[in-house]
């Protein structure tokens, strides 16, 4: 069945965080339903739609940023209270707007993840759990790494409250009580839990979870192993997953997985077969998707996809069709309503635009005064600094609620800039100097209009760590700037693994293939234990064989780029030859394929600047590295290794490795 739906915007609010808007249940079948919607503003919204016009319900005044947004009520029934975590306390709502709960928990830092069950409240700061039921504090749990979401498997199901942590550090806790009850591993940094259609499939023990990497998969949550029942890679490298829901949209009885991205894309995945999820409909939107969610809003009868994006907007993905299949008379009123719709419109935008000249006006007199005093406007940015491990490289995202002027960004120590498809900011760079001021990098990011999200990549040097800064400009008045800053680490370009003895006490043991490392570590742990008059005792064990082991893994990344390098260095010579000649049949036929793939050949060597130096530069500190640890220095011999590398032969390379000392 084909999935056409049809884009419609009802209104904006403020900034919204994660997971901050929800549909209530539907008074009746296909009946349509009010939506409600927390704001960075503090402001609940709660509307519904009359005749394709946003129609409220109710709405609150301003106060602290609303961190998260749930629907509850007792078990069994339909969950119709609104419920909203903001700074240390929860609020709760009836439908129709009347406050009924203000439960101050007494947390010391704001609550950044909510999930409600019945009576039972569980409420996740930074790196604190907490449980209370009847607001009544249950259990506490101190997690080894930022808390990004929480969950409760279903007690209808399964009986007991079974909350489900996912934690930065790729992994998925599972508790009982105040208790850890077993960890499970996934394969990036777990963003957003959903139950499986809504409910915890079958069992009531499956969990969606989704990576800041793009991934979703599906674990099953049973009482001492977990099963990973399938997984969705992120071969589009599309952003990562920020809201999940489940809502049968095609209509044949079987809920469709709804997926809302980073980078604006909407996805909707469908089970053809009983096993994976099958990618069904997509859409992209111009910023991030803070919340997903499947019902009817706009029309009796027509679902829809309802979703908030960052700056506010909601939007909706409906089946109703635009055009209608109907007579001249239904064509008409459709005609009527439309006309009325863009009347009221303009109007509305001739009296913002009024308001706009005056206060500008106005604000140029206030400017002027004697006694004038210049406040600074506020504005939000959005921002992510992560690791792709595919690539080894960094995804730096900035969006703003308002449009980009530009970004300035500016290191103190040595990383490449990286050219990203979606990004179309012009850049431009400024010299800088380097020795006095540890100023290696400074580049303009001028964003054309409307732009409010820019996505930057860079690819750091392991063992060179410092600081990377950016500075967000906006395109608003008085001029102001927010600086945001970013830590690149000794060892940036590793990940956390979860196999550790914790048998050990007071010492650390670390292994690796490379030496370099080994060596980065060491001089790191040397320098901070110095710096904080630690005594340290550092012995090491060198394998020989994993210096050999570790060229083998380089030299195919060595080879292949080398030979790029080669053909792109050979194409305008080959073009002028063609150009020349008027034909390229005398050509023999591996010089005809480069001209034939230039174009390919060109946008893959633009895409990765300095990456045959990278291979070169992280050969050469193998090589230095190694005899570092033996007492040696070979700095002398790096002319010689560096010939032996233009030669690309890996026997000789290993043997001069080999032989050097």
């Amino acid at each position: 069945m084909e999935l056409s739906l049809a884009r419609v915007d009802y209104l904006q609010v403020g900034v919204t965080s994660q997971k901050t808007m929800k549909l209530l249940p539907a008074s009746g079948r296909k009946a349509t339903q009010k939506v409600v919607v927390g704001d960075q503003d503090g402001v609940i919204t709660c509307f519904g739609i009359k005749k394709g016009e946003a129609v409220p319900v109710f709405k609150t005044l301003p106060g602290q940023k609303i961190a998260r947004l749930e629907l509850g009520g007792a078990l069994n029934t339909p969950q119709e209270k609104i419920f909203v975590a903001t700074g240390s306390e929860v609020r709760g709502y009836t439908k129709r707007g009347k406050q009924f709960l203000s439960f101050e928990t007494n947390l010391t830092e704001s609550i950044k993840a909510m999930h409600i069950s019945g009576a039972d409240l569980f409420l996740c700061a930074n790196y604190i759990y907490n449980h209370y039921c009847d607001c009544k504090d249950q259990h506490y749990y101190l997690s080894g790494d930022k808390i990004n979401d929480v969950l409760c498997l279903p007690v209808e199901k399964v009986n007991c409250i079974t909350p489900v942590l996912a934690c930065q550090d790729r992994v998925l806790r599972i508790l009982q009580g105040s208790d850890l009850l077993y960890e499970v591993e996934v394969s990036g940094p777990p963003t957003v839990l959903a139950l499986n259609n809504g409910n915890g499939g079958d069992s009531g023990e499956e969990i969606v979870f989704g990576t800041s990497d793009g991934k979703v998969g599906l674990i099953q949550i049973t009482g001492s192993n977990p099963v990973h029942k399938w997984e969705i890679g992120n071969e589009k490298k599309r952003g990562g997953i920020l809201c999940i829901d489940s809502f049968d949209i095609l209509g044949d009885g079987v809920k469709e997985l709804l997926i809302g991205r980073d980078d604006g894309v909407l996805e909707v995945y469908n089970f053809e077969s009983a096993d994976d999820p099958v990618l069904r409909y997509d859409h992209a939107l111009s910023e991030s998707i803070a919340s997903i969610q499947g019902g009817c809003v706009g029309k009796d009868g027509y679902d829809e996809i309802l979703a908030s994006t960052y700056s506010g907007w909601l939007t909706g993905l409906t089946t109703e069709p635009i055009h209608r299949e109907g007579g001249s008379g239904e064509e008409l009123k459709l005609s009527q309503e439309m006309q009325s719709k863009i009347s009221s419109l303009r109007s509305e935008l001739e009296h913002l635009q009024m308001k706009v000249v005056q206060e500008r006006e106005k604000y140029q007199q206030s400017s002027q005064s004697s006694t004038a005093v210049s406040s600074v406007p506020a504005f939000s940015v959005n921002d992510k600094f992560t690791l792709n491990k595919d690539d080894a490289s960094y995804s730096l995202i900035l969006e703003v609620q308002t449009a980009i002027d530009n970004v300035l960004v500016q290191s103190d120590v040595p990383i490449d800039l990286l050219d990203v498809d979606k990004n179309s900011a012009v850049v431009s760079f400024s010299s800088c100097d380097s020795e006095p001021n540890s100023n290696f990098l400074l580049a303009t990011y001028r964003c054309q209009a409307n732009t409010t999200r820019l996505e930057l990549k860079v690819r750091s040097i392991e063992g060179q760590y410092g600081t990377l800064q950016a500075y967000v400009t906006p395109r608003i008045q008085p001029k102001t700037c927010q600086v945001h800053q970013y830590h690149i680490k000794p060892l940036s370009l590793h990940q956390r693994t979860h196999s550790i003895d914790h048998d050990r006490k007071g010492e650390g043991f670390f292994k690796s293939d490379n030496i370099s490392t080994i060596s980065i570590l060491k001089d790191v742990l040397s320098k901070e234990a110095t710096k904080r008059k630690i005594n340290l005792n550092i012995s090491y064990d060198i394998n020989e064989e994993s210096v050999r082991y570790t060229l083998k893994l380089i030299h195919p990344k060595l080879e292949y780029q080398q030979l790029l390098a080669k053909k792109v260095h050979l194409i305008d010579a080959l073009k002028e030859l063609q150009v020349h000649e008027g034909n390229v049949d005398f050509l023999l036929p591996k010089y005809r394929s480069i001209l034939e793939e230039a174009d390919q050949l060109l946008e893959e060597y633009k895409k990765q600047p300095a990456h045959l130096e990278r291979l070169y530069g992280m050969i050469t500190d193998l090589f230095i590295d190694k005899f570092k640890f033996k007492g040696t220095n070979v700095k002398t011999k790096v002319p010689l290794l560096l010939e032996i590398l233009d030669g690309c032969d890996q026997d000789g390379l290993i043997a001069f490795f080999e032989a050097a000392a």
